[in-house]
């Protein structure tokens, strides 16, 4: 049987998610299997991931050639996150599942060789990104639906199998094992670690109305003395004096964290604050993100409305360089996050704190 069918899944650029529409197209013809649309290796890869998922959730394999096209075809596209929306894509295009629904979903999930849908990175940023596609529904991996249902405005289901996606598309009985409880791993202890409470601190008077002072009025902060004075344990109560996120505000924070895989499973909504230490042989990429192959969120974007705390910042002048023209421009631009194209991410509105003895 030959056909096409279409849905939509979502790509991660730097912190952005976008939504890109993925196409199948099942044909006769000599055997194949080809993506097209500026997909990387690992995208390519979900040929094979796709076809044992598939055949090991008890459903045909179409064919014998299939073609997928992702679009726009501009935007590059990478990791393993358009498995899912391959698969039921294919699975509509040779007629085993309705086209009409599955047209109208978002979906987002890597695909297990048995047909387990395995959690991803950025499922709140894709529910974003779905959000605003004007998508009323989005389906992610069961691990990642606490962490994705903290946007309003759209419908969040998990499915912890294909054979659950398939069933939920035809309407049918939802397999036993989408029933089936998974604690899984703790949330992170970035999403609810305590705080540590100024009002620890014995004496320090003088530093103490300093920090008052920079929480109050959003300034920078340089500390010095000697080794042991209190520096770090000063700096660390910063964030405690900072009011609790708004809700854009910890959506924004929130959403950076998730996109660097901090949240895990059962992920909650940030709401204080974020504190980074970087080492002082921390390297550039590190600071401002980037790096060769699958690019980092920078610490300096993790620091995102929180405190970004430099220790020994006398030791490394590249590192303050790194960081002085962003906390000026209040914005991190990473130009080469991709082959082409360009990839914001957010920084800014951060309290630095250096120290130095």
């Amino acid at each position: 049987m030959s056909g096409v069918a279409r849905t939509r899944g979502v790509v991660l650029l730097g912190v952005d998610g976008h939504v890109v529409g993925v196409e199948a197209h099942v044909s006769l013809g000599v055997t194949g299997f080809s993506v097209v649309g500026l997909a990387d290796k690992l995208v390519g890869e979900a040929r094979d991931r796709c076809r044992s998922a598939v055949i090991n959730s008890g459903l045909q394999w179409p064919g014998p050639k299939n073609t997928v096209g992702l679009s726009p075809a501009e935007l590059p596209k990478r990791g393993p996150t358009l498995d899912l929306a391959i698969a039921i894509a294919l699975l509509a295009a040779s007629g085993q599942v309705p086209a009409v629904p599955v047209a109208e979903l978002v979906v987002v999930g890597e695909l297990g060789l048995d047909g387990r849908v395995r959690p991803v990175r950025g499922a709140l940023v894709a529910a974003l990104a779905a959000r605003a596609a004007g998508a009323a529904r989005i389906v992610v991996p069961a691990a990642n639906v606490d962490e994705a249902s903290l946007v309003p405005g759209i419908h969040v289901t998990g499915v912890r199998t294909l054979a659950g996606l398939v069933a939920l598309v035809r309407g049918d009985e939802v397999p036993e094992i989408e029933l089936v409880v998974d604690d899984g791993p703790e949330p992170a202890a970035d999403a609810g670690r305590p705080v540590p409470d100024l009002a620890d601190v014995r004496g320090q008077h003088a530093a103490r109305a300093a920090l008052e002072l920079a929480a109050a009025g959003g300034h920078h902060l340089a500390m010095t003395g000697l080794p042991g004075i209190g520096k770090t344990m000063l700096a660390e109560r910063l964030p405690g004096l900072l009011p609790p996120l708004d809700e854009q505000a910890a959506l924004e924070v929130t959403a950076i964290h998730s996109v660097a895989g901090r949240l895990g499973s059962g992920g909650r909504l940030i709401t204080v604050p974020p504190f980074e230490a970087p080492h002082h042989t921390a390297t550039h990429a590190a600071m401002v993100g980037g790096g060769s192959g699958l690019p980092r969120i920078g610490l300096v974007s993790l620091a995102h409305r929180g405190v970004l705390f430099l220790d020994e910042a006398a030791q490394r002048d590249d590192r303050r360089e790194a960081v002085r023209p962003r906390a000026r421009a209040a914005r991190i631009l990473r130009s080469r996050f991709t082959s082409i194209g360009s990839a914001s991410s957010a920084s800014g509105r951060s309290i630095s704190a250096l120290s130095s003895w």
